[in-house]
C-alpha cells in the first residue's frame, strides 16, 4: 500500500522553520505542525485541558492551558516535564496519524517537528530537512523577539542539538541566511525532487 513520502522539517530556534513550512504549504504540500496541534489541544475546549489541570492544578483557565503558569510548574523539573509529555505526546501522535490518513493519496507530506533530534522520532520519517542560517543571523532574529534576553537564548541553545550536528545528520539543508526568493526556490526544487516519483512502502 502506498503512502506519502514523509519529510521531517526541523531547525533550531530562530532559523526560519515556520517561514519554510509556510513555503511548503504555498507549494501545495500538506504540513502537520506539531506545535500548532499542541496549541489547539491545549486551547479553549481542547481535549488535553482536563488531564493537564488534573496533573497540574491551577495551570488552566477558561482559555485553556495557561502556558506561563504551566511553564513555571515544569521548568527545570524533569519529572514534571516527563509527566506533561506523557499527556501531550500520545495526543499529538494520534493527531499525526489522522493527518496521514487524511492525506494518504498525496505524494509528499511534511511533519514540522521543532525538537526532532532532541526528542527522537527521525526513524519514522523518510527524510529530514534542516532549516539553517548563520549563528549571527540566528542570534539577531531571536534577540529581536519580545521578552527574549541573551541569557534566555543561551539557555534555549543549551537544550538544543547544535546546528552543525543537525546539518550533518539531515538529508537536506534549507538555507534561510539568503534571500526569501532563493530560500523559496530551494523549497520548490526539493518538492519537485521528492514528488517526481511516488514512494511506496
Amino acid at each position: 500500500m502506498s503512502r506519502p513520502f514523509i519529510l521531517g522539517l526541523t531547525g533550531s530556534i530562530g532559523m526560519g522553520k515556520s517561514t519554510v513550512a509556510a513555503m511548503f504549504e504555498a507549494a501545495g504540500i500538506p504540513v502537520f505542525d506539531a506545535d500548532a496541534e499542541v496549541r489547539r489541544l491545549q486551547g479553549p475546549g481542547g481535549t488535553l485541558v482536563p488531564p493537564i489541570e488534573a496533573a497540574f492544578p491551577g495551570s488552566t483557565g477558561p482559555d485553556g492551558v495557561l502556558r506561563e503558569k504551566l511553564g513555571a510548574l515544569v521548568f527545570g523539573d524533569r519529572d514534571a516535564l516527563a509527566r506533561l509529555e506523557g499527556i501531550v505526546h500520545p495526543a499529538v501522535g494520534a493527531a499525526r496519524q489522522a493527518f496521514l490518513i487524511e492525506h494518504a493519496g498525496e505524494p509528499l507530506v511534511v511533519f514540522d517537528i521543532p525538537l526532532l533530534y532532541e526528542k527522537g522520532g527521525a526513524d519514522a520519517l523518510d527524510a529530514v530537512a534542516v532549516v539553517s542560517a548563520s549563528a549571527e543571523a540566528q542570534r539577531a532574529r531571536v534577540l529581536a523577539r519580545p521578552g527574549m534576553t541573551p541569557e534566555k537564548f543561551a539557555h534555549i541553545l543549551s537544550l538544543q542539538v547544535p546546528d552543525a550536528e543537525k546539518r550533518a545528520r539531515a538529508d537536506y539543508v534549507i538555507d534561510t541566511g539568503t534571500s526569501m526568493e532563493r530560500t523559496e526556490a530551494a523549497v520548490v526544487a526539493l518538492v519537485a525532487g521528492l514528488t517526481g516519483t511516488r514512494h511506496a512502502r
